[in-house]
């Protein structure tokens, strides 16, 4: 199942948390640690998401057995998903991995943000065949899907970018922030 936020509305950093607790919950299994994955390249506007959201993580987030991988200063791309997603398998075994990454949509979902049980395919908006990563995904539709996909992202609005990155990041925030009350 495939939940759609609307960033734009009041209460939609709530929302984000609630339906990102709902598909942790359907991973009752042995994980021990939470990893967020967030891919993207910060030289395209529009491909940018993943990489300011992991910046922000990064700078906000004091819980022990979360990790951040792919920010604006060492970014997770193309070039290196492979190697970092062996990497992350091999020193965190025992973990959840909640891959974030922007997408392209249908114009009524343009500013919408998707949290989903499953495998993201990052690239795959641009036909791009990379290997599919995370046990759950986290998606910002940055733009209209289309002709000229490649062009589209990086022609992209920043404002929309930083809209749904804060958005996505104040969610992920309210839920880490709920496991402090435990």
């Amino acid at each position: 199942m495939v939940f759609y936020v609307n960033s734009k509305e009041n209460n939609s950093s709530q929302e984000i948390a609630f339906f990102l607790k709902k598909c942790i919950l359907h991973h009752p299994g042995k994980w021990s640690e939470l990893v967020f994955l967030c891919i993207g390249s910060d030289r395209v506007t529009g491909d940018c998401l993943g990489p300011y959201i992991g910046h922000q993580l990064l700078d906000r987030l004091d819980l022990q057995d979360i990790y951040v991988y792919g920010t604006l200063k060492d970014p997770v791309h193309a070039l290196n998903l492979e190697k970092v997603s062996r990497m992350i398998r091999s020193i965190h075994p025992q973990s959840l991995v909640i891959a974030i990454d922007a997408s392209l949509g249908q114009k009524k979902h343009l500013g919408y943000v998707t949290i989903a049980d499953g495998a993201l395919y990052p690239g795959a908006g641009v036909q791009k065949e990379l290997p599919p990563v995370g046990d759950i995904h986290i998606t910002g539709i940055v733009n209209i899907s289309g002709v000229l996909e490649q062009l589209t992202l990086q022609t992209t609005r920043l404002s929309t970018v930083i809209s749904l990155a804060d958005t996505i990041t104040q969610g992920i925030l309210n839920y880490t922030n709920s496991l402090i009350c435990l």
